[in-house]
């Protein structure tokens, strides 16, 4: 019954190929993927889907139901970019700038594989739609907006229980720096926690030539910034993942001016409450410590940016998944990962305010030949691919739109074909 799904997927494939290369040049920032939610909408009308606009901003839901009863499975594919100036040299890369939600003109690219997803869900649906004999009960299709600054749980306010089918499966996946061919994903916890906090610390400003008459913010960021990798190094236990990263630090003017603050924007990865809590707990207090060893004037300013909670896979529903990846594809292309990925998602806010279990996997979509002699699970990614969030990520279209359709039915199967 799966092959039936997948039946017309060659014939689709240029104009899959052609779309993927259309939204990758034309990127759009979390919340402002206006463009990029009407094609989906446009698309999905086409089809055949019943569809609804502006779900949780600018999300678009579209709901189709084969004629015969059965479960309902919620496919989800995220839509936002990045403020990355993309370097891939590719003829279809991104060359735009837009003003961000902070009034800044910045460069945007899909550095994360979010077109992929699209693109790859939208050839889902077209198949669900042209083989509904194929199958039984209900597909609800999730176009989500904002996965970069924690989307999900706008659209789930939105009344999506109250206006969608409640689903019995939520399932989503994402393209990975790994060989194209490669998919993996694993029971229970599969993906970090992540915290993002702003931090604005206070000195007193004054002339470059007279320090001593300052309280000079930029010391003291450096100074936190560097104590910061203490608290992974030093406080948390080698056998429990944490990350800490200072993503951004901005003070000053001029080269002869010392500024009166300085702002870091820290981001926190973590697989269990308890380590979220103690590397949480280091943080404030180094944070707060440095400013009172620097005799700050003022108490440092922390804000919460956003939280994303751990990814959790239902064990029962992860092993239909994987069952299903395995029979379809082999066993040697498909990965059972030993441990959680450092990465966060905001997907499981579906599954969990819905009630329903949930599957994340990853897929590779990139050039095998890249990681010739490589044992990616021993060792990990070579450190000269480019990972998600960088300038030079670039999965390569054929065979990953394919790969990853198929992925997206292969998943669904166990429900939709029982």
């Amino acid at each position: 019954m799966t092959a039936a799904l997948l039946d017309g997927l060659d014939r689709q494939l240029p104009d899959l190929l052609a779309l993927y290369r259309d939204l990758h040049a034309h990127p759009e920032l979390s919340h402002q993927e206006i463009r990029t939610a009407q094609i989906v909408a446009a698309r999905l009308r086409e089809q055949g889907w019943t569809v609804t606009e502006g779900v949780g901003g600018t999300g678009v839901v579209g709901v189709l139901a084969s004629g015969k009863p059965g479960a309902v499975v919620l496919l989800r594919a995220d839509m936002d970019a990045l403020p990355v100036r993309e370097a891939t040299g590719l003829p279809y890369a991104s060359i735009r700038t837009v003003t961000d939600a902070a009034g800044q003109e910045v460069p945007v690219m899909h550095a994360c594989g979010h077109d992929v997803h699209v693109t790859c869900l939208l050839g889902a649906t077209a198949l669900l739609a042209a083989n509904q004999h194929a199958w039984q009960g209900t597909v609800v299709a999730v176009f989500q907006p904002a996965e970069e600054v924690c989307g999900a749980p706008a659209m789930v306010a939105d009344r999506f229980a109250e206006r969608f089918p409640r689903p019995d499966i939520c399932l989503a996946q994402h393209v990975a720096p790994a060989p194209a061919g490669l998919v993996a994903t694993r029971p229970g916890t599969f993906m970090s926690a992540s915290d993002s906090l702003a931090v604005r610390l206070h000195g007193r400003g004054g002339h470059g030539s007279t320090p001593a008459a300052t309280v000079d913010p930029v010391v003291m960021a450096a100074a936190t910034v560097m104590r910061l990798q203490t608290v992974v190094a030093r406080e948390v236990a080698a056998d429990r993942p944490a990350v800490v990263t200072v993503g951004t630090l901005h003070a000053g003017t001029r080269e002869n001016v010392i500024p009166d603050t300085a702002d870091l924007t820290i981001n926190i990865r973590s697989t269990t409450s308890a380590v979220r809590a103690q590397v949480l707990d280091g943080v404030e207090r180094i944070i707060r410590a440095e400013a009172a060893a620097s005799a700050a004037p003022k108490e440092p300013e922390i804000t919460v940016i956003n939280a994303f909670p751990v990814t959790v896979n239902s064990a029962e529903a992860t092993a239909s998944v994987q069952a299903a990846f395995r029979a379809a594809l082999g066993p040697e292309r498909v990965i059972d990962l030993p441990h959680p990925l450092t990465g966060s998602e905001d997907f499981g806010a579906f599954g969990a305010a819905l009630g329903a279990p949930s599957v994340y996997w990853t897929f590779g979509g990139l050039d095998p030949a890249a990681f010739a002699g490589a044992d990616i699970l021993a060792d990990g990614i070579p450190p000269e691919i480019p990972h998600n969030h960088s300038p030079l990520f670039a999965p390569v279209p054929d065979p990953t739109i394919e790969l990853g359709v198929h992925y997206l039915l292969l998943a669904a199967s166990p429900w939709l074909t029982s």
